[in-house]
């Protein structure tokens, strides 16, 4: 009968448009869970690492090994951060006697107990700092200057590496980054009296102009600082 086999046509349609929504929104609530069940691994990652750091289960020794992933990560997360950071800027100091000797004066006694010097490629404290310092005797400095004069200004968080800004006049930092460039290549008059101020300064006795930033540890002895 034409008007049945129209009305069974019509039944079978709404029944197969009623599956298909039904498998649709199947498929949204399977997305919804989803995505609900992976935001909430993440917070849970999230609330777990900030409970571990808050609570003091992060070791806060300083003279601690350095971690594998640490290692591998530390320092091209640094670079990354430092090269999207650091203005393009041309150094306006020229790699003279005098700026290389005024840098070599600042650096001295600022940075080599950390850094290492021409009389100890390897610092006296380059072992106790997290992460470690770099020793540039040992591995001169290859970023750009541009970047080497952002680290000096700035500092680095959550490390040994003080911001200058505050000590050193912007030709100081400027005469440093100079110096730093180009440690691995000074004129042999430079290199002299390099030797001869990190021989005499041993002991902490030396400063740049005039003036000592030193610190007294807990047992007195004189240290620069940092």
């Amino acid at each position: 009968m034409p008007g049945s086999s129209s009305g069974f046509d019509s039944g079978t349609d709404a029944l197969l448009v009623i599956v298909v929504l039904h498998q649709i929104d199947s498929k949204e609530n399977h997305h919804a869970q989803v995505f609900l069940g992976f935001a909430v691994a993440v917070l849970v990652v999230l609330t777990t690492c900030f409970c571990y750091v808050r609570f003091g289960f992060v070791d806060p020794r300083a003279d601690l090994s350095v971690g594998w992933l640490e290692s591998k990560l530390a320092m091209p997360a640094l670079d990354a951060a430092v090269d999207r950071r650091a203005p393009e800027a041309k150094n306006p100091i020229q790699p003279t006697y005098a700026n290389l000797i005024a840098g070599m004066k600042i650096y001295q006694p600022n940075c080599a107990s950390c850094h290492g010097d021409i009389q100890h490629s390897h610092a006296q404290l380059a072992e106790a700092l997290y992460p470690r310092a770099p020793q540039f005797v040992e591995d001169a400095p290859d970023m750009p200057e541009n970047q080497n004069f952002y680290i000096i200004q700035h500092g680095i968080r959550l490390s040994g590496m003080p911001a200058w800004k505050d000590a050193l006049s912007e030709q100081e930092m400027w005469q440093l980054t100079t110096f730093l460039s180009h440690m691995d290549k000074l004129p042999p008059q430079v290199s002299a009296a390099w030797k001869t101020t990190a021989g005499g300064s041993e002991g902490g006795d030396s400063s740049h102009d005039g003036s000592k930033m030193e610190m007294k540890d807990k047992k007195g002895m004189d240290m620069p600082m940092h």
